[in-house]
């Protein structure tokens, strides 16, 4: 998606050769107009695809699964990073590291969310190492779904997640895959 790559151009900063900043308008300070031209994309790649349901892990995920679901005319389900007190019954669970924090999370889906008759679709804002999205598709497997594919805003191609899922054989649709990054420079695949 060429007008995501001209806002990370113009707008986002490479903190360092593996973290970019994109919180003015994707992930801090949302440009819903821009988030739901973005949910539009992913639900133009995967409009042949059956899809009940949208699966995300908060918090920075979930606009951007908010507005795909928006066009897909579909729920959007969360996963929280831990079981709160307002999560009951039984739950899918999967232990997922998170690169942008740098820790581990024990994230939860309750079983009432996601049924064996779902083709659910994972949406994220970022993929770096794929762990998010490997938790989500154990989540996923566990309910007995189907799964449709990963849809990704921003893919940081350098880092082996996204390729890693698709030698797998998981369908990864990224509106903007950076392929290398160094302060004031970013290179897009």
């Amino acid at each position: 998606m060429k007008a995501l790559e001209k806002r990370i151009t113009e707008e986002g900063e490479a903190l360092s050769s593996n973290v970019l900043k994109v919180g003015s308008f994707l992930n801090q300070k949302i440009d819903t107009a821009f988030m739901f031209e973005m949910g539009q994309e992913i639900a133009r790649l995967y409009q042949n695809e059956p899809i009940t349901k949208i699966v995300t892990i908060e918090a920075s995920g979930i606009a951007l699964a908010l507005a795909a679901a928006y066009y897909m005319k579909v729920p959007v389900v969360f996963a929280k990073k831990s079981k709160t007190s307002n999560v009951s019954g039984e739950v899918y669970q999967a232990a997922i590291h998170s690169f942008t924090h740098d820790c581990d999370y024990h994230a939860v889906i309750p079983q009432a969310y996601i049924s064996s008759q779902d083709m659910v679709l994972i949406v994220d804002d970022f993929l770096a190492e794929g762990n998010a999205v490997a938790g989500l598709t154990g989540m996923i497997e566990q309910a007995g779904a189907s799964l449709a594919g990963a849809a990704i805003g921003i893919e940081k191609g350098f880092q082996g997640g996204g390729d890693a899922l698709r030698a797998q054989g998981i369908r990864v649709e990224s509106l903007a895959i950076i392929e290398k990054m160094e302060p004031n420079k970013i290179v897009y695949r």
